[in-house]
Order: structure tokens, then C-alpha cells, then sequence
């Protein structure tokens, strides 16, 4: 059976301690008990991630899930395509993204990939309002929950809290791609592969090895031939 999300009425919402007579209460009734948890689960994958990240009112924390609805993309759907202006950033709810430009040649240089609890955009895109560079792809089926630009600024300009927010995870970000130009500059590729495994065991098995050479900046094969080293002989 297939349950959908209808719009939350607070005509639907029955008191408890109120006796249910008719059949319009009892429609009400089943229709709250199957609604409101739907609504309310939506929303606690990104409630606890900001949680984990600043300490929030709860009125400002309602205010700020308010403003995003949900997007389901198909395994190969685009979230955002090369040339198109990003008009939307959004949460990982369920699924996996990958983040890549293509070369002139056409090959895939992927700069990361979003998984559950990841937040998804073209930085420069999104507030320059330019073309992206980039391609977000789901690669496998997906549920986002996306806020357009207009929501976002006016969740920094009237929410402390989520100001704070955004500017925790942008310092966040600026330090996780310092330390993977580091690691690029300094390590050797099957340095930077164990990095890669030991860092995100949980997405590798998730990934190819064309998709985990082309985050590596390094050909499939010679991928291969790293995985076939770490193997134990026998």
C-alpha cells in the first residue's frame, strides 16, 4: 500500500481526550496517525546534523526545516549540469551523489561524493549566480531535501543559529579541501587510496573503481593494481 504525504490541516489534528464520534473524526484520526509521522520523520536526518553541529532553539529550528521540501532523483538523474545556474542547495537524505567536471577529453575529476548527512551544491554557482562547472549525478536512487537561495539568505539574515551553522560548515570545508590538497601534493596514490578506504570504509563499498580512480586523479588500472597489492598472498 502506498502512503502518501498529504498537506498537514490543523482540522486533522484530534484531541485525544476527546471521545471520536462520526465518521468524520475517525477519518481524521487515521489520517493524522498516518501523516504526521511521515512529516515529522522526514526532517530528522537534518535536525540531528545540526544538532551535532551548534545548539539550536527549537522555534528557529522549525522555522529553518520549513524551508525545504523534498526531491527523489533516480540512480543517473542530475541534481545540477554543466552550464545551468545552481539555483538550489540541498541535504542528503537518502542515497549517494557524486561531484565532477569533465575534462576536454571528456574524463570524469571527481571533487567528492555525498552520501547520507552531506549537504550538495555548487558553492561558486549557487551565490554568484554563474554557470556551473560542475555535474552533481546521483548514482544511486536518491532523496534530497533542497532550500532555493532566496530561502537560505533569509534563513542567515532572520535565524542566528543557522548563520552560525553555515558558517561552521564552510569553515569545515575549506579545512577538509586544504588537507586533501595535502595529501595530493604529498602522498603516492596507493598512500592516498588507504587514506581514501581507512577514511570512508562505509562509501568504498558503495563505489567502483572507476568512480574511486577518477576521486583519486589516477586511471582505473593502475587503481588495479594497488587493490591487487594489498592483497594478502597466500
Amino acid at each position: 500500500m502506498e502512503i502518501k504525504l498529504l498537506p498537514l490541516d490543523p482540522a486533522d489534528f484530534v484531541n485525544p481526550n476527546k471521545p471520536l464520534t462520526g465518521s468524520g473524526n475517525c477519518r481524521r484520526a487515521v489520517k493524522f496517525w498516518l501523516v504526521a509521522p511521515l512529516h515529522l520523520y522526514m526532517y530528522t536526518l537534518l535536525k540531528q546534523s545540526i544538532i551535532d553541529k551548534i545548539s539550536i532553539p527549537d522555534a528557529e529550528m522549525e522555522a529553518f526545516c520549513n524551508l525545504f521540501h523534498l526531491k527523489t532523483l533516480k540512480k543517473k538523474e542530475f541534481f545540477l549540469r554543466e552550464g545551468d545556474i545552481s539555483r538550489y542547495e540541498a541535504f542528503v537524505k537518502k542515497g549517494l551523489f557524486k561531484v565532477y567536471h569533465l575534462d576536454e577529453k571528456g574524463a570524469e575529476h571527481i571533487l567528492y561524493f555525498a552520501p547520507e548527512n552531506w549537504w550538495l551544491a555548487d558553492i561558486d554557482s549557487f551565490h554568484n549566480n554563474v554557470p556551473s562547472m560542475l555535474y552533481i549525478e546521483a548514482i544511486e536512487d536518491c532523496e534530497i531535501l533542497v532550500i532555493s537561495q532566496s530561502d537560505k539568505e533569509y534563513a542567515n539574515q532572520t535565524l542566528p543559529s543557522i548563520e552560525k551553522l553555515f558558517r561552521i560548515m564552510t569553515q569545515k570545508a575549506y579545512v577538509n579541501l586544504q588537507r586533501r590538497m595535502i595529501r595530493n601534493l604529498s602522498k603516492t596514490a596507493d598512500h592516498r587510496y588507504q587514506d581514501f578506504i581507512k577514511s570512508y570504509p562505509d562509501l568504498a563499498v558503495r563505489l567502483n573503481n572507476l568512480q574511486i580512480s577518477a576521486y583519486l586523479g589516477i586511471s582505473h588500472e593502475f587503481l588495479s593494481k594497488i587493490r591487487k597489492k594489498m592483497v594478502p598472498k597466500k
